[in-house]
């Protein structure tokens, strides 16, 4: 269980005490292990941004999840990452006993909705990885949507089992 991290600031403190307080408590987040969410302009964000790799030859995969605020429907349709030669919407489906993954062309995400990229359904695949693909690092990841629109996140390397 991680610790809550909390903030309190008393009126006495005055009014700019509170923008430190929330910095320190962002900082005590992030070193807690928090993954900090990534907001667009066009009402998305991504949140717990993570790809896994296991060797430097073979591809990665990335994960996610990514809520939007807005009334209407907004389509993702691809994505990139200075740390992948290619990166490609992907998903896992169990069809006669077997896992089969294939390449999706897009993923709607429902207004006031949102869809998790995560074993074993939807995922990143990177193909090609880039020596910045390295476990311990981030690695900036944008997506593309269908009015035209992207949103870059900070996706933390981890290793085989998520860590």
């Amino acid at each position: 269980m991680k610790p809550r991290v909390t903030s309190q600031c008393s009126p006495a403190a005055g009014p700019d005490a509170r923008p430190a307080a929330f910095a320190l408590v962002a900082l005590a987040a992030l070193a807690l292990g928090a993954a900090p969410a990534f907001a667009g302009s066009n009402g998305l964000s991504v949140k717990d941004g993570w790809m896994r790799t296991i060797i430097p030859s073979r591809p990665a995969a990335g994960y996610f999840t990514l809520s939007n605020t807005t009334d209407k429907q907004q389509v993702l349709v691809g994505a990139e990452s200075p740390a992948c030669g290619m990166l490609m919407l992907h998903q896992s489906q169990h069809k006669s006993g077997m896992e089969h993954m294939a390449m999706v062309k897009s993923v709607v995400v429902p207004a006031h909705g949102k869809v998790t990229f995560a074993p074993g359904g939807y995922h990143l695949m990177c193909t090609s990885p880039t020596k910045e693909l390295v476990k311990g690092h981030n690695v900036p990841v944008t997506l593309h949507f269908a009015d035209k629109s992207s949103l870059t996140a900070q996706f933390a390397v981890r290793g085989v089992n998520g860590k």
